[in-house]
């Protein structure tokens, strides 16, 4: 990883997660090499902390999800399961993210293989860059397991169903391009520059209205579920704090100036 794609600012650094910031953005990554960043329990704790860090501080915009060693992650950890650790936190789900993932958008920045659980973190995030030679999969059915981390829910809703359904079933893998052309990857980029490019994506986010953001993500996830009559009283009750916020009336008033926002989050 080159240097000039490493964050500004170090705010924490754990035994197997490390957490960064840089304006606006909050990176962490997944960094236990030595075991293709499988999750286990501590991995889980780490990850749910520094969501609960994005989503409660008012200057993070936006996430950035990697792992370390050229691999994002290889999923759980099976040693740890046959000790009988569950890597799942209560609220937030498998690897701290896959049942409540962040209020806040999250990018993954994948190198390598996003396999098993590795696959389901990415699924749980809301947009994703990969390298050429990134690979996906949910091949917990060779193993005698199933998907139960979000992949069997979330990957027919974030591809056609009958691609999901054959890469659920069969377990094979999905390579970058493939996972691009099927809408499960935003950027395919080249090998070693998943976090740079990502970070690129991460900074336009952060350049806007963080309220704006926040509340657009919401409405874009939890309108899926609103029936067909009740869409805009449902909108409007998440967007009408926006308008009136101190951010929105900046944001108008930078536009007749011909200035960059200030964002205050408020």
């Amino acid at each position: 990883m080159s240097t000039d794609t490493s964050p500004e600012t170090s705010t924490e650094t754990a035994t197997v997660v490390r957490v960064e910031e840089r304006p606006g953005v909050l990176v962490i990554t997944l960094d236990r090499p030595e075991a293709r960043n499988a999750v286990d329990r501590a991995v889980s704790e780490a990850v749910a902390a520094a969501l609960d860090t994005l989503d409660t501080r008012p200057d993070l915009s936006v996430g950035v999800i990697t792992g370390a060693g050229g691999t994002f992650c290889a999923g759980m950890d099976l040693k740890a399961f046959l000790r009988g650790e569950r890597p799942s936190v209560p609220g937030r789900g498998f690897a701290g993210i896959t049942e409540t993932p962040p209020a806040k958008p999250i990018i993954a920045a994948v190198e390598g293989y996003a396999l098993a659980g590795g696959c389901e973190i990415v699924l749980a995030c809301d947009m994703a860059v990969a390298a050429r030679g990134a690979r996906f999969g949910v091949p917990e059915v060779k193993r005698g397991l199933v998907a139960a981390g979000g992949g069997l829910l979330r990957l027919p809703e974030r591809i056609p169903p009958a691609v999901a359904m054959e890469l659920v079933l069969t377990g094979d893998f999905l390579e970058a391009q493939r996972a691009h052309d099927v809408g499960l990857v935003n950027q395919v980029v080249d090998d070693g520059s998943a976090l740079e490019a990502a970070l690129a994506l991460a900074d336009r986010i952060a350049a806007n209205g963080p309220l704006a953001v926040a509340a657009s993500k919401r409405v874009m996830v939890e309108s899926r579920g609103w029936p067909v009559e009740e869409r805009y009283t449902r909108q409007r009750e998440i967007v009408e704090p926006v308008f009136a916020s101190t951010d929105a009336k900046e944001g108008a008033r930078a536009f007749a100036e011909k200035r960059t926002p200030v964002w205050e989050g408020r």
